[in-house]
């Protein structure tokens, strides 16, 4: 039993080595939230067994119930897991920091030259490849989160059906779906414990605040992305409708063709797609100022954006940590758990939708091809890095895009 829990608690990895997994995930990990948290899960548990499968479920489950980007959190969590706050730390940093200095560049691209148009190229080919990555990824995800139970599997098909009907993800089924789990194992005199657990989950989204001494431009920006990061629910693409609400409705910073550049932008970079908040900052105060008030709008915004779900992941890791694997608390993870790949699975069916039919619902073959061709590719060849496939995809694009428009 001592030996056991010694071999438990000690990692089998240095600190070092998992900030250079994230920091190279960060930086060639593409394909948004779904296709992220499914490599971290190969990674990480499958092949170097660095983080066990419940150590991964409770940080998934916690992604999920805790506002903010799911894979960032994700990997924060999985940091916190043997290294405590210093490893959340350093580890969301890693996978943040590549991909801010990518859109900080196009950023100033945008800018500089006046609007990326080879942007509308790659990301024909790109967006078409990356819903076959994220297909495979969520099909991966299905295998090992439902195994042959019919309560789950129930859960998940009803979690995916409403996403896909109302393009959203809802944090009540989440909760719904672990308390459902949880009456169906637990007999009600027992669940006392978990039932706590979930409501002090709850307790930790009241903590939400944004203070930034800067000029008016950036303290609004500030408070704008401290609300995206505190309070949208999901992945990273539930963040997407509002954005658009504040900066293109209520705020007028972009327009409604800028801000599809942004999108592109968050789908054509690697790690996670909420980074396009720095792309948008850099515009908001760069295209008058330059590139310095650029950068202190893109910081700005990522910061506000971030911390939140930073301090959400960190602050009940120790309950979820040492509570974790009490029977009460796996059949609620459990729950959520199929609620939150069926989401993922949900989010598949959108995106593929948006990407490969036009907006008055025609079919665009060549996406459909590419789509096709890279779930072909990928399950013939399991080795194949995904970056490399979404370069081809991204040539091919620029091949393509100017014959067909």
């Amino acid at each position: 039993m001592t030996t056991e829990t010694t071999q438990a608690s000690t990692p089998g990895y240095q600190l070092s080595e998992l900030t250079k997994y994230i920091l190279r995930l960060g930086t060639f990990g593409f394909g948004g939230p779904v296709a992220l948290v499914g490599y971290m899960h190969r990674d990480l548990v499958e092949d170097r067994k660095w983080i066990s499968e419940t150590e991964y479920k409770e940080g998934l489950t916690l992604a999920q119930l805790m506002p903010g980007p799911l894979a960032a959190q994700l990997a924060i969590y999985l940091g916190y897991v043997h290294y405590g706050v210093r490893g959340a730390t350093v580890v969301g940093t890693a996978f943040v920091l590549p991909s801010f200095l990518m859109v900080l560049t196009l950023g100033w691209a945008y800018v500089r030259f006046g609007g990326i148009g080879w942007m509308q190229a790659v990301f024909y080919g790109v967006g078409a490849s990356v819903i076959g990555i994220i297909s495979i990824s969520a099909y991966k995800l299905t295998q090992i989160t439902l195994g042959k139970q019919k309560l789950l599997l129930g859960i998940y098909l009803a979690s995916a059906a409403a996403t896909i009907i109302t393009e959203s993800e809802n944090i009540l089924l989440f909760l719904g779906a672990g308390f459902l789990v949880l009456s169906s194992r637990i007999p009600w005199w027992r669940r006392q414990n978990a039932t706590a657990a979930s409501v002090s989950i709850q307790q930790w989204m009241l903590l939400a605040s944004a203070k930034a001494p800067l000029s008016e431009l950036l303290t609004q920006i500030a408070f704008f992305f401290t609300k995206a990061g505190a309070f949208v629910f999901g992945s990273g693409l539930a963040i997407v409708p509002f954005l658009y609400g504040g900066v293109v409705k209520e705020y007028a910073w972009l327009n409604d063709q800028e801000f599809l550049d942004a999108v592109a932008v968050a789908m054509i970079t690697p790690g996670p797609v909420v980074i396009t908040v720095g792309f948008i900052g850099f515009i908001v105060t760069g295209r008058e100022g330059g590139f310095g008030p650029g950068f202190l709008g893109a910081s700005v915004a990522a910061l506000a954006t971030f911390l939140p779900c930073c301090l959400f992941t960190i602050l009940p890791a120790p309950y979820f940590k040492k509570h974790g694997k009490r029977p009460g608390i796996v059949a609620f993870v459990d729950g959520v758990t199929a609620a939150a790949v069926g989401a993922i699975a949900g989010s598949c069916v959108v995106l593929g939708r948006r990407t490969i039919f036009t907006s008055d619902g025609t079919p665009e073959w060549p996406k459909i091809a590419l789509l096709l061709i890279t779930v072909a590719v990928l399950l013939r060849f399991k080795k194949l890095p995904e970056p490399v496939v979404v370069l081809a995809a991204a040539i091919i694009g620029l091949a393509i895009y100017p014959l067909l428009h």
